[in-house]
């Protein structure tokens, strides 16, 4: 990498990088007011404690977590390079933690929805969904518990002098990559596709979607939005990380741009969660008490013209009455 390449960018120098400023800064600040606005709703304003609940509980908590590591990111990318290693060290571990925690909740929340539509009446896949609770906390256990060890197995001689500039030397070694190529993306990404594919067969197979009370279509744009959203969000730094695990020494500094880049784009999933997935699965809902709501309506409909009918009937055989019983009886028929 040559010298001019690392003055114009490294903040060792005192340089402010505008563009991580603004993207982290935006970041911080709509991701933690969407995430925020979403744990209120779930812990203050919904009775219901479903499965998909509690996994969006803890979507909303890891993006938060990764949100509040931010802040120290802005603050070196404004020029201020007096952060301590550990600091740094420290925070990157809780930011990849949180992320891949992300992932398998996502991963969960849309294997969860998949079981509940296709298999609505088997009472062993209800009871599986059920330990929503347990599988959350396996999540937490696994990825603090996979990325502690990556982070405390560095060599002593490796040190960052950059911070957050800084690649992560031990996390792109070959055997770290695949592993976690394989099961914190591959793997996760397999089960979103049939489960994605699954319940948009189950939803076009539904008799309430052939009608108008849902609107199937858009469930099913919903589907590939969140698979997009997905995809898009967490594939361009996977894909870099392969890349770097290839190079020994002497990484291009166009790469070292494009792994800083990917991280951004990975962090900005938090801003994108919210939007994708609890509308997706309000929208779910929704439409579940609208067919309710429309059945209820139509049991009172007809149950209302009954009444209507048997009151007509009671005014025509009390026709012979006095006139002045009429105007009782037109009361009881408006």
């Amino acid at each position: 990498m040559s010298n001019n390449s690392s003055t114009s960018y490294h903040n060792s120098t005192g340089h402010t990088n505008i563009f991580f400023v603004c993207m982290y800064s935006f970041i911080s600040v709509v991701g933690f007011i969407f995430n925020l606005l979403a744990l209120v709703f779930f812990f203050h304003l919904t009775k219901s404690r479903s499965q998909t609940i509690v996994y969006m509980t803890n979507l909303a908590i890891a993006d938060v977590l990764l949100i509040l590591t931010l802040p120290m990111r802005i603050y070196y990318h404004l020029g201020f390079d007096d952060l301590p290693q550990w600091l740094c060290e420290v925070l990157g571990l809780v930011l990849k933690a949180n992320m891949y925690g992300s992932i398998f909740l996502l991963t969960s929340i849309c294997f969860d929805r998949c079981m509940a539509v296709t298999f609505p009446m088997s009472t062993r896949v209800q009871g599986g969904r059920k330990k929503a609770p347990l599988v959350c906390l396996g999540i937490w256990m696994l990825t603090f518990g996979a990325s502690v060890p990556i982070y405390l197995s560095k060599h002593p001689q490796v040190v960052h002098k950059d911070c957050f500039d800084g690649l992560p030397v031990y996390a792109t070694k070959p055997a770290v990559v695949l592993t976690t190529l394989f099961v914190g993306f591959g793997i996760p990404l397999v089960i979103m596709l049939i489960c994605s594919w699954g319940l948009a067969r189950a939803v076009r197979r539904s008799s309430v979607a052939q009608t108008n009370l849902v609107d199937g279509r858009k469930i099913q744009r919903m589907i590939t939005t969140s698979l997009l959203i997905f995809v898009l969000s967490f594939l361009p730094y996977h894909a870099i990380l392969v890349h770097l695990s290839l190079y020994r020494e002497d990484i291009p500094y166009p790469m070292q741009a494009a792994y800083r880049y990917s991280l951004v784009v990975a962090c900005f999933n938090t801003v994108l969660d919210p939007v994708a997935y609890y509308f997706t699965t309000d929208t779910f809902r929704r439409s579940i008490d609208m067919d309710a709501v429309r059945r209820m309506f139509l049991l009172n409909s007809q149950s209302l013209e009954t009444n209507r009918s048997r009151m007509l009937n009671m005014s025509t055989a009390e026709e012979p009455l006095n006139r002045h019983c009429r105007p009782k009886v037109s009361k009881l028929l408006r």
